[in-house]
């Protein structure tokens, strides 16, 4: 039992004895499938907080021989599987953490503080096998191999430390992958390779040295997306257990969408909602919105007006292929945002190749990264939004129609209408600060359509429903008269009470809004 080969089980420990612990040890089942097999490289990327680390200090307690986890694992879902047995503390693990080496080593060379760091503990365990004084990591690990025949399991956390810390360091970069491409590819004494960062790991340069790694990642997680964070079912037990509503919960921290799993909430702020009794900015809270700020501000073409559409609820689609897996080589608009998406900051639909904002914490951390940039426009927008809800609810329909000129004029050098959906994104926008109040639903299906814009009211809020139908060049009066004919409003199932409906229009000629508003009563 070490620091680095063989550590305890301690670390698991901790997780499980949390006040809350949702169990993610299904994990395992694929892992063991992978043992010693071509799928057996794996790299998965996460955003920050979201349960990379605690993972690996399962797959330690798991795997390795320095401890005896078969208590600790009993009640959980692998004890029920088979393969259970077959596997648990068999196996040499190696655990690495790179930030810690990076951060440690000082002046020296990282690499060689590494290897000297860990071939010490290797030689305290296996010191009659390796008497050679500079020996390295790799050597040292096939002669234990050869002579024990006993294979290793290497864990690495934070795998992408030096890409993200060191961006400008080329010549370390490439050493890095030198190191990691010979610790691993092709060497017998490797049953299993899981590392997990941040960034993928495939498009570094023209450094291909480390192909044999499946990646699972945000935008393409695979047969682990069930792993990423919490799923609904799990979210749903948890606000039973913690007396928490879970229509608030989804709003502040669903959104991460997936082939299998559509909702997957961030662990980390699901965790401290439940444990404070509020819902809040929790993840954000662990970096500063300056590190979102800087990306959101780069002055690519068509980036700004990208941002203001994803505030007004809006789905771009982009293209991920492009994107280096650094943080400092953007060609477009489409690396930009890719580089969010696996930040976390932005949720991305496979299927339509779309990104969006996922839920009001992010949000919240978008706003906040503006409100100190060059966004004074949009702000402005935003700020004028209480005034706008409240002239709506109070059917001054020609006060809401000044306010959406005003806002349309504020963000239309970025913002241009081109038809119904860009309007969408302008208006959903303008009606921002609802969000506090309701639960948007954009392109909300009908049976006869789709309402262009639905807000439902949170459980805790005494405010009607709204239903707002957009009209481009044509008048607001057959934007009324469309939610009537096709009964939009029968479709709010679960709700009962009064509904505004709202028309809006805009005249692209003289290019000015309209807007009739009429009260219902479900």
């Amino acid at each position: 039992m070490g620091i680095y080969l063989n550590p305890n089980n301690m670390g698991f420990q901790k997780s499980v004895r949390s006040k809350i612990y949702v169990d993610k040890t299904g994990m395992i089942l694929y892992t063991n499938e992978c043992l010693n097999t071509e799928e057996g490289f794996i790299c998965v990327s996460r955003p920050r907080r979201f349960g990379k680390s605690m993972a690996l200090k399962m797959l330690v307690s798991y795997y390795s021989c320095g401890c005896d986890s078969k208590e600790l694992f009993a009640k959980y879902k692998i004890a029920k599987d088979d393969s259970f047995c077959e596997h648990l503390n068999k196996y040499n693990v190696i655990f690495l953490n790179m930030q810690q080496f990076l951060s440690e080593a000082g002046q020296q060379n990282m690499l060689n503080y590494l290897e000297q760091t860990v071939v010490e503990e290797l030689k305290e365990e296996y010191g009659e096998l390796l008497k050679s004084n500079d020996i390295k990591l790799s050597a040292a690990l096939r002669k234990i191999y050869a002579k024990t025949d006993k294979q290793f399991i290497i864990l690495i956390d934070e795998w992408d430390c030096v890409m993200r810390e060191k961006q400008e360091a080329d010549e370390l970069q490439k050493q890095y992958l030198d190191f990691l491409r010979n610790l691993l590819k092709d060497q017998t004494y490797v049953a299993l390779a899981y590392m997990t960062g941040i960034l993928p790991v495939k498009k570094y340069g023209t450094h291909s040295g480390l192909n044999m790694f499946r990646e699972f990642s945000m935008t393409d997680p695979m047969q682990l997306e069930e792993y990423v964070g919490f799923t609904e079912m799990e979210v749903k037990e948890l606000c039973q257990k913690f007396g928490m509503d879970f229509d608030e919960v989804s709003q502040w921290y669903d959104g991460y969408s997936f082939t299998e799993f559509n909702h997957v909430y961030n662990p980390k702020a699901v965790v401290e909602a439940m444990l404070s009794g509020r819902c809040s900015n929790y993840w954000t809270k662990t970096e500063t919105y300056e590190a979102l700020k800087i990306y959101i501000d780069m002055n690519y073409e068509g980036l700004r007006g990208d941002i203001i559409s994803l505030l007004g609820r809006a789905h771009i689609k982009i293209n991920t292929k492009t994107f280096q897996n650094d943080m400092k080589t953007f060609l477009t608009k489409d690396d930009v945002l890719t580089l969010l998406i696996h930040l976390g900051y932005l949720a991305y639909l496979e299927d339509t190749h779309e990104v969006f904002i996922p839920n009001k914490e992010i949000t919240e951390e978008f706003e906040s990264a503006m409100s100190v940039s060059g966004w004074n426009d949009v702000m402005e927008v935003l700020k004028s939004s209480d005034k706008l809800l409240e002239d709506t609810l109070l059917c001054m329909s020609s006060r809401v129609a000044e306010a959406l000129d005003k806002a349309h004029t504020e963000v239309s050098s970025v913002l241009t209408y081109n038809d119904e959906n860009s309007m969408s994104c302008a208006i959903s926008l303008a009606y921002y600060s609802a969000r506090k109040y309701y639960r948007m639903i954009r392109e909300l299906p009908t049976g006869r359509g789709f309402a262009d814009i639905v807000f439902l009211p949170l459980k805790t809020v005494d405010k009607p429903a709204l239903v707002v139908e957009l009209k481009y060049d044509k008048d607001a009066e057959t934007a009324i008269r469309q939610i009537k004919e096709k009964n939009y409003t029968q479709t709010l199932e679960d709700y009962s009470g009064e509904i505004m409906l709202v028309g809006i229009s805009y005249d692209k000629g003289i290019k000015k809004h309209s807007c009739v508003i009429e009260k219902h009563v479900k």
